[in-house]
């Protein structure tokens, strides 16, 4: 843990300070910005945000090192909240012939061949990355092991990774296809809730479970009850919609009372009625309405007018087309899913972090939170979404400690 911490002189101090919930509507805009502002950090936490002059003078007290912010922006840390970090070996690295169900036998059978240490040193690779491009805390999914040793496989590999250097929050995904060698969906679904899920538990590599919402795996009575027991069981619950019709994923999460429901691109406005009254966080995956050319209907813009709770996740694949760089995910949500530059940069940072249960320690800059925050090259935040492709960050801080700045990652 580093010591003290003075960051000063930013042309713009986007604090998100504010509600202590996922935010809505006109809240999505304040960004709660300090013009020649400041930050304080001792020991990883923040202890006075404001002007720079007030903060220097506070500082003169306690010696410090010092990050001079001059000219730029300090934004904090993005959370991306929809990630599959661990993922096996790409499946073009993979030869099985004619399986069937391609997808999900090539990512099973690489899932058990790989070592462990090299799903690990695979995974550390795209960690890196997402630091340099600054993102401090993400969400991962499992889902792709299909058997009890592969999935726990990867929900180790991300508890070993957890906090090196980004905090990493791991979700059990259920299989969006029926895995060979089950049966039917009631012998899987009889699997997981007897066997499988409690032994996550026992090993508290999940904090989550999710239903990954697929063809015809669970029918409603089914996934309700695989909600029902995994909320009896400890875990906090997510759907898992990305590629699907919204209206089912919209009304058991409205129903069943979960954190999330991820990959709602092309909801309906009945289905943003119905999360404005839940507490349910609509995820949107801004990258996916990008690579597949069809757009996201604005359903961002809808989503908020309604009422709804938004956030933004990159939906990170190492085996798909897909970017790990949340600065390029707000701009796709502003250019293709009706957002305006505030509201995703508020999306991508506090609300992401409450979908992630970490709302009360990352996503804006306030005393007692950890200082997760980045640097940026930019003199105005409404340039992040404009400068498409290029990496705005100067430096990453996580916990008060700088893990990229320009060419370098990791812990000193």
């Amino acid at each position: 843990m580093s010591g003290t911490l003075l960051v000063s002189g930013a042309k713009q101090l986007l604090t998100l300070r504010g509600l202590a919930g996922p935010r809505r509507g006109a809240a999505l805009q304040e960004l709660g910005i300090i013009h020649d502002g400041a930050l304080l950090i001792d020991h990883g936490r923040i202890v006075e945000v404001g002007l720079t002059r007030r903060v220097e003078n506070l500082a003169q007290i306690r010696p410090c090192e010092e990050i001079d912010a001059t000219g730029r922006i300090v934004i904090p840390g993005f959370v991306d909240c929809h990630t599959h970090l661990v993922r096996g070996v790409p499946a073009r690295d993979v030869s099985l012939g004619d399986t069937g169900d391609a997808e999900a036998a090539l990512a099973g059978h690489a899932l058990r061949n790989v070592s462990a240490k090299r799903l690990e040193s695979r995974a550390r690779v795209y960690v890196n990355a997402m630091a340099r491009h600054g993102t401090t805390t993400l969400e991962a999914k499992s889902g792709y092991g299909l058997d009890e040793r592969s999935e726990v496989k990867i929900l180790r590999a991300q508890a070993r990774l957890d906090g090196e250097p980004l905090d990493i929050a791991s979700t059990f995904v259920t299989a969006r296809t029926l895995p060979a060698g089950h049966g039917d969906s009631a012998a899987y679904l009889t699997w997981i809730c007897r066997e499988l899920l409690p032994a996550i538990r026992r090993r508290t590599f999940a904090r989550f479970a999710a239903l990954g919402c697929g063809y015809g795996v669970f029918d409603p009575e089914q996934s309700r009850y695989f909600l029902k027991v995994a909320r009896e069981l400890g875990f906090q619950l997510k759907i898992d919609a990305a590629g699907f019709p919204a209206e089912e994923a919209v009304r058991l999460a409205t129903e069943e009372g979960v954190t999330s429901v991820d990959g709602l691109e092309h909801v309906g406005a009945a289905d943003a009625e119905l999360l404005a009254q839940s507490k349910a966080v609509a995820v949107l995956l801004a990258g996916d309405a990008f690579w597949q050319s069809r757009g996201g209907g604005g359903c961002g813009r809808l989503l908020i007018d309604a009422g709804a709770a938004v956030a933004l996740g990159t939906n990170f694949d190492p085996d798909t087309d897909s970017t790990c760089s949340m600065a390029a995910a707000v701009a796709m949500a502003c250019a293709h899913l009706g957002m305006r530059p505030e509201e995703a940069i508020s999306a991508a940072t506090f609300n992401a972090a409450c979908t992630v249960g970490a709302g009360n320690v990352a996503g804006s800059l306030e005393v007692g939170k950890w200082a997760d925050f980045i640097v940026l090259n930019t003199a105005d935040y409404r340039d992040i979404p404009h400068r498409f492709g290029m990496n705005l960050v100067n430096c990453t801080v996580k916990r008060g400690v700088v893990i990229y700045q320009e060419g370098r990652v990791g812990r000193p």
